[in-house]
């Protein structure tokens, strides 16, 4: 299993409607057939300090392994998400671990 997460720290001048539209974006990533697990998700609301608060978006995906991944890269719908949405973003971060 390879677990491949990204935090999304959105331009603070997006309005709602653009927050809304990235989701949307993002949403239209669990398409991929290669996925095994989706999920996209907001800064809990925990009080804990060393819990990461700061990010806009976690989109939170798994695959059976790196060639899943690899497809899930060079994916139209992928390659179509990051041509729409790129310019939204001011900061990303990715981890992937197996």
């Amino acid at each position: 299993m390879l677990v491949h997460s990204v935090y999304f720290w959105l331009n603070p001048a997006l309005t709602q409607e653009q927050h809304a539209a990235f989701r949307q974006g993002l949403e239209s990533l669990q398409g991929i057939e290669t996925l095994r697990f989706f999920h996209v998700g907001l800064p809990t609301d925990s009080d804990r300090p060393v819990v990461e608060r700061s990010y806009t978006f976690a989109l939170v995906t798994c695959f059976e392994d790196k060639s899943g991944l690899d497809t899930y890269q060079v994916h139209p719908l992928h390659l179509a998400f990051l041509d729409q949405y790129k310019e939204n973003w001011e900061r990303l971060q990715v981890f992937d671990c197996e």
